[in-house]
């Protein structure tokens, strides 16, 4: 199935693209002849991811702020004039791990501004202008194994996620008949970039979330990258309003992927994670 052309003259767009599970579907995409835009707010990483990535075909990085609608909506317009996406990849997100009582509404709203408001923008954006032209789209969504469940400790992670995948599957069917697919990736535990020092904060809890898997190991990023090439291919063409589970049977074998941690963390460790406080701007 992942011929080199898999992807050729598709244009795709990836929120939170220059790190970790972004930046590897980005490599992907570009590897199976899609052309890339990725984009993110740090400037300086999107560059460094870009600067990386151009090698392997065409890759635009631009700074955007999925939180803010006119900053997403400048995004989209800039991309159109290049020519229409044909799918998007609801990837940004931001947690931390907490107990709820230490938690500030503000860190709520900085969750669900990124996950579930950052969807809904990118995705009305792209989806309304692909319905204006009677264009077909596709897009996949990140997702996370504790949506429908619930997971103690990750509490506007998960509430976010659970919103995120209601907007999907209530699009699925309500874009469906037009040419617009929707379905979204839960993965499991994957090792990236700092994912694991903020939310296993000691080795040896890693080897406790370890053995809550059936499989005996964490996924790995190229298993998600691959997954998310097939749902966002032609490949895939009949599956809608979907969430396809990667964790090894996780989900499977007890619910709450961080609930553990109430019994292992000590109190010391949950002061250092206290989220700082965020500004109004």
């Amino acid at each position: 199935m992942f011929q080199n052309d898999l992807l050729k003259q598709r244009r795709i767009l990836i929120t939170g693209g220059g790190t970790g599970l972004g930046k590897a579907m980005a490599q992907r995409f570009l590897s199976l002849g899609a052309a890339v835009y990725i984009c993110g707010r740090r400037a300086d990483v999107l560059a460094a991811a870009s600067a990386e990535l151009q090698k392997l075909g065409a890759i635009r990085a631009l700074p955007c702020d999925v939180r803010n609608v006119d900053s997403v909506e400048s995004l989209v317009e800039t991309i159109w004039r290049d020519g229409p996406l044909d799918g998007l990849v609801n990837n940004a997100a931001g947690n931390f791990l907490a107990r709820t009582e230490d938690l500030s509404l503000r860190a709520f709203e900085a969750v669900l501004g990124i996950v579930l408001m950052g969807t809904i923008h990118a995705t009305l954006a792209c989806g309304k202008r692909w319905l204006s032209a009677k264009q077909k789209g596709t897009v996949l969504n990140i997702s996370a194994t504790y949506a429908p469940t619930g997971s103690a400790y990750v509490v506007p992670s998960a509430t976010a996620k659970a919103g995120m995948e209601a907007f999907m599957r209530s699009l699925a069917v309500e874009w469906g008949n037009r040419g617009i697919r929707m379905n979204a990736i839960a993965p499991g535990p994957i090792p990236t970039e700092g994912a694991f020092s903020r939310l296993l904060p000691r080795p040896e809890l890693e080897d406790v979330a370890k053995k809550r898997i059936p499989s005996g190991r964490f996924g790995a990023i190229e298993e998600l990258a691959d997954l998310a090439a097939f749902l966002i291919s032609d490949r895939s063409a009949y599956i809608n309003g979907e969430v396809i589970r990667m964790d090894g049977g996780e989900l499977l074998q007890g619910a709450g992927e961080f609930t553990q941690l109430g019994r292992l963390l000590r109190e010391e460790e949950w002061a250092a994670f206290k989220p700082a406080k965020t500004s109004k701007k």
